[in-house]
């Protein structure tokens, strides 16, 4: 069974990170599949992304899966609150009984440096010194570190759920707290101060928000 990750962040909240390996086979014999995907990886990822559903609380009704004209998926009743994410052969997905929440998993790649700037502000990068050769953006953590961003904010756009948000202007990071784990925001679009929580493996950044 591979579970690469799995976090009980309370008596009503969890989340899981799955690496597909199986078939599609597999999870169509698990999983209803709710869209037409008509990329084989893609409709591998969102097959996977559906059975962590389930995998996390397995009373969680598939079949009464909507979705938005955001795009976002979601129980009519909210008898479940969830977000999914995957990228590469991951899925994640959070489940929750009584909290709006938010993930993404990121791949850390070159090019997310080179568009910091479309979504990050200027002080953003003040704050967490991104300049070439200091702070967060020095040696091994080049990619990392702005990915790390990049999945938070993404993050709190799942969790928002409602689209038309400017990432650089109405997603403010403040402050990021590497002994805990989590980055400090504000969210202006509605006026929200977040907790926002990351961890960081050697191939892969995943961010969650619960509120």
């Amino acid at each position: 069974m591979p579970v690469f990750f799995q976090h009980q962040i309370n008596d009503t909240t969890r989340l899981g990170i799955w690496k597909i390996e199986e078939t599609e086979e597999f999870f169509k014999g698990n999983v209803p599949q709710h869209r037409d995907v008509t990329h084989p990886h893609k409709r591998l990822q969102h097959l996977a992304g559906r059975f962590l559903l389930q995998f996390l609380f397995p009373d969680f009704p598939y079949e009464l899966i909507q979705i938005a004209d955001t795009r976002k998926p979601f129980l009519p009743d909210e008898q479940y609150h969830f977000s999914i994410s995957h990228c590469g052969d991951y899925a994640a997905a959070i489940v929750s009984k009584d909290k709006r929440v938010g993930i993404d998993i990121e791949i850390p790649v070159e090019k997310i440096s080179g568009i910091m700037y479309k979504f990050l502000s200027a002080k953003e990068h003040g704050i967490f010194n991104l300049i070439p050769g200091t702070g967060d953006n020095s040696s091994a953590n080049t990619y990392q570190a702005p990915t790390i961003f990049w999945s938070a904010k993404e993050a709190v756009f799942k969790w928002y759920a409602s689209g038309g948000v400017d990432f650089r202007r109405q997603i403010q990071l403040l402050k990021k707290n590497p002994a805990t784990g989590t980055i400090d925001c504000f969210f202006s679009k509605n006026d929200t101060a977040l907790t926002i929580h990351y961890r960081q493996f050697d191939h892969l950044v995943l961010a969650w928000v619960m509120s």
